[in-house]
This record gives structure tokens, sequence and C-alpha cells, in this order.
């Protein structure tokens, strides 16, 4: 797998999640959230090139919908996912939210 640097920062976070991987439902736990991306720990198998919509509960209980993301990586049960579509309303929160958890924890640059 060739190095790629990513566009957009990571953040820890630990979210629970919901999603769908053909006719079952896994959940799991976000570790991990960029603009355009997650790391999921899950209880249901996903493969490479699979897609499947996510719901994630935030911290303070308000749940947003991811209509599809693509599984980029595998390792075990923790999955690397890209969004590839969400609605204007859950995009326009994962900005703020973004946007929070970067002033909560600016990047050190020296």
């Amino acid at each position: 797998m060739p190095f790629i640097i990513r566009s957009y920062r990571r953040f820890p976070v630990q979210c629970p999640v919901s999603y769908n991987a053909g006719t079952s439902q896994g959940l799991g736990t976000v570790l991990n959230f960029s603009m355009n991306g997650w790391k999921l720990l899950g209880d249901v198998p996903l493969r490479v090139g699979q897609t499947c919509p996510l719901t994630v509960t935030l911290p303070n209980q308000e749940s947003i919908f991811v209509d599809a993301a693509i599984v980029r990586w595998v390792r075990g049960q923790e999955y690397g996912l890209e969004t590839l579509a969400v609605d204007k309303t859950t995009q326009s929160r994962v900005e703020l939210i973004v946007q929070h958890l970067e002033q909560a924890a600016p990047m050190n640059i020296e």
C-alpha cells in the first residue's frame, strides 16, 4: 500500500456506531474521525471496497447518519472508512465537531 498524506487531521473519539454489512447489522465504536474518514472497531466483518451506511452517536447523544462509507483498509476488527455520501446537515455537524476538536487540541508544529 503506497504512503499517502492525509488531507484532513484525524481526531481521537470513542462514539458508539451501528452499521449495515450486507444483511447484518454491526455494532462498534468509532475510534477516530476526520472530515472525510472514520476508524471503526466493529463486530461484523467488512471487506476492502465494501460500502456501508453508519449511524454514529456523538458524546452529546446526538446521532449523525452517513449514507455511505467505503472500506479502505482492514486490520482485524478495525476498519478505515472514507465518507462517500452524507447530507448537508450531517456534513455541517461534522465540520462543527472538527472545529471544536481543533480548538480543544491545537496542532503543535515545531
